[in-house]
């Protein structure tokens, strides 16, 4: 009894630290954000596959329709690529900007996202260098905003954009003292603008004094100085193979305690996975080498099979091994869902939430899979993933689309699957036994 009193002491204390993470403002803003902006990933993604891997002039469909009107068909998905993985900074900026004013409880969103969008545009250089045909040396040209200020790899300038802008003007915002009062019969709508005119003015000014400190102190723009000074350190940590397997296993651990995974993986992991996916999706669609292994597609491939912890393999083992009819009963319950990884059902169900047993395998299988599908990837076994699948593709379809249409991922896939089902049996064996033992002391 004393035993199990420590155990759930632990655990409670667990879920105290993992509940005050995912509460803290500024991850949760982050984790909202991108969940907000994930349908745009997705649009490119699939405009990617359709575009590049259907509608490509020399594939198959090229011997169907003359390569001259495919290539025509392919400036509607361009023109769809230009609106998505082009802006894709504008974008979160936009999205962090606004769940940070749901999270501060204010409710001028408007003018908080129109702030945080001019002041990304204050901080952004307007400046490119750019070589005229035939010419040897290139020339600077002003007055454009450069595609990779505004695409994935400025992202992390939006994402400081997005949450330091707000903040600042959120709070001055909330000052009575910066608040211009008008009397009468106003339209609120010009009211409001009044209210926040100071504010506006102060934030955008300010933002523009420390651009130009930046410029003057280190001779670089913000954009530049972030990605030397954070972006390019974090991304080398985090979607490098060590750091991406423990910040996936911590969110795995969250989650066995109830806290979902994407507290973790959606503020510190899912900002640098994303930046991956887009410059793939890019390279793909420009015909280059592939820069990346890891990235928001790969994880979602090859660790989220059924759901988080790679579950489908613990239903399958259910299935085929369990010797308990709830057990069953909760697979059956669970099985549908999965096929679309949704694992919840199965996590809360079962459960795997709270029980070490089955926590250890959950936790260890992603481990598993993330590992061989990255040296797969790395020797040339299969393709390197480029294009952006909803999350809810289910288990080898996912495989094949993610890769461009590379029928080995799929095996692949399936080969993890079955590993997989081995890693969650002995497990599922031990906590059947515990399970079968709590009841019997139950009836005494």
């Amino acid at each position: 009894m004393e035993k199990s009193s420590k155990k759930d002491i632990i655990f409670e204390k667990f879920g105290l630290i993992a509940t005050k993470l995912g509460n803290q403002i500024h991850l949760r803003t982050l984790r909202d954000a991108f969940a907000t902006f994930m349908p745009f990933m997705m649009l490119a993604g699939f405009v990617t596959l359709i575009n590049y891997v259907i509608l490509e002039p020399t594939g198959f469909m090229g011997k169907i329709i003359s390569p001259e009107t495919l290539t025509t068909i392919q400036k509607i998905g361009i023109s769809i690529g230009n609106g998505t993985l082009s802006i894709t900074t504008l974008l979160v900026v936009a999205a962090v900007s606004y769940h940070m004013c749901v999270s501060r409880n204010y409710t001028n969103h408007i003018a908080a996202v129109l702030v945080a969008i001019s002041t990304f545009v204050v901080l952004t250089p307007m400046t490119t260098m750019f070589t005229p045909e035939n010419a040897k040396k290139a020339i600077e040209v002003t007055g454009v905003i450069p595609v990779t200020h505004t695409g994935a790899s400025g992202m992390f300038v939006g994402i400081f954009v997005g949450l330091a802008a707000t903040e600042l003007f959120i709070k001055l915002s909330k000052n009575k003292k910066l608040q211009i009062n008008l009397s009468g019969n106003i339209p609120p709508a010009v009211l409001k603008s009044f209210n926040v005119l100071i504010p506006i003015m102060i934030t955008i000014t300010s933002f523009a004094i420390f651009s130009f400190l930046i410029l003057q102190l280190f001779h670089m723009d913000v954009n530049s100085l972030i990605t030397n000074v954070v972006t390019a350190p974090l991304s080398k940590v985090t979607t490098g193979l060590p750091g991406f397997l423990l910040i996936t296993s911590i969110a795995n651990l969250f989650f066995g305690f109830g806290i979902h995974q994407a507290v973790i993986s959606g503020s510190l992991l899912d900002p640098f996975l994303i930046q991956n996916m887009q410059e793939n999706m890019a390279a793909y669609a420009n015909k280059e080498q592939i820069p990346h292994i890891i990235n928001m597609a790969f994880k979602d491939t090859f660790a989220v099979m059924g759901g988080s912890g790679n579950t489908i393999a613990l239903l399958i083992a259910i299935f085929i091994f369990s010797r308990r009819k709830d057990y069953k009963d909760f697979a059956k319950l669970s099985v549908t869902p999965a096929i679309f990884n949704i694992s919840e059902p199965i996590i809360f169900g079962l459960p795997i939430v709270f029980n070490i047993s089955l926590i250890i395998p959950f936790v260890l299988a992603p481990i598993f899979s993330l590992t061989v599908a990255y040296f797969a990837t790395s020797v040339g076994l299969i393709n390197r993933v480029v294009v952006q699948i909803p999350w809810t593709t289910p288990p080898v379809i996912s495989g094949f689309l993610a890769t461009g249409g590379d029928w080995r991922a799929a095996i692949l896939q399936i080969l993890i699957i079955v590993a997989s089902v081995f890693i969650y049996l002995p497990f599922l064996r031990v906590d059947e036994k515990v399970t079968a033992k709590m009841s019997v002391e139950e009836e005494q």
